[in-house]
């Protein structure tokens, strides 16, 4: 056998084991594709535990005021995550609430946006029932900051828009100067049009919520929630968001959930909660001058400071 043809031969075995190694590849992402496939049919085959009413409304000009009264909710039954919770939040007013992981303070928040029904009691905004609100409309004038950012492959501007042509290039740009992401795309050559890759991987954490923010502000809400929105962010970013929620106060309705007592000093009013239920209230000084649990609570915090 000459070295020619030997080596002609090895060529051809590789030619031809090629395809059917391609094919064995394709096989397998075939099967992960149909498995992706059941569970994205499986999620769109689910039926929504909560729907609108027949007679659902479609409400205009929302000034913003919410009232929970004598809620009741639970995930699992009679296991009470909110018990007996009722307050009242003006029109551009700036409330907190804190307590310890479990309280019920992001269920709150949760409720509002009818992201579950509750079992007792009402929610009221601008003295109507949200049952009676379509769940479109409730949502569309209610701007969420979460903990968690989602931001999805595609450019900055189309994260901010959720791709919406209706909204223009200077509510963009007004909305990007607003919550202070102009500081952080002067690095970044291409501006709004810089790539973000899946979940914002290229990103920081402080520029994915200064991104998720101006997601919210361009949309314009009247009803603003941010739920632990400056936890795991660094000092440079958590300052321009606490700069623009000053902005913010006295324009939208805000309720804001937050451990460190720090970033809501200033707000309206403060709730403390505790086993799903209100335990005080008060602005942060009347707080203070009580010396109950907020008290010790901004104390220990003010202490670990220190140390």
């Amino acid at each position: 056998l000459s070295i020619g043809l030997f080596v002609s031969f090895y060529v051809y075995v590789g030619l031809f084991f090629e395809p059917i190694q391609q094919i064995a590849e394709q096989f397998n992402s075939l099967q992960n594709g149909f498995a992706s496939a059941e569970k994205i049919f499986t999620l769109l085959d689910t039926i929504p535990s909560v729907l609108d009413e027949e007679d659902a409304l479609t409400l205009e000009n929302i000034k913003g005021e919410i009232e929970f009264k004598n809620v009741w909710f639970f995930y699992l039954e009679n296991e009470w995550v909110l018990k007996d919770v009722s307050f009242k939040i003006k029109p551009n007013e700036t409330i907190a609430f804190v307590g310890a992981t479990g309280s019920g303070k992001t269920t709150i928040l949760q409720l509002l946006v009818r992201n579950y029904d509750i079992q007792k009691g009402e929610i009221l905004i601008d003295g109507v029932n949200i049952k009676k609100i379509k769940r479109s409309c409730l949502r569309s004038f209610i701007g969420q900051m979460l903990q968690d950012v989602f931001l999805f492959s595609g450019t900055i501007k189309e994260n901010i828009t959720l791709k919406n042509e209706e909204i223009n290039d200077e509510e963009i740009e007004k909305a990007v100067n607003y919550v202070g992401l102009d500081h952080f795309l002067k690095r970044f050559p291409e501006k709004l049009e810089s790539v973000v890759q899946e979940r914002g991987a290229n990103f920081s954490s402080g520029e994915r919520q200064l991104i998720s923010f101006a997601r919210a502000v361009v949309y314009k809400p009247t009803i603003m929630t941010l739920d632990e929105a400056t936890a795991n962010i660094d000092s440079e970013s958590e300052a321009i968001i606490q700069d623009s929620l000053h902005k913010m106060m006295n324009i939208s309705t805000m309720l804001i959930v937050a451990h460190r007592l720090s970033t809501i000093k200033h707000c309206d009013r403060i709730y403390l909660m505790q086993k799903g239920e209100i335990k005080e209230e008060g602005n942060h000084q009347e707080l203070l001058k009580q010396k109950g649990l907020y008290y010790h609570l901004y104390k220990l915090q003010y202490d670990q400071k220190d140390n």
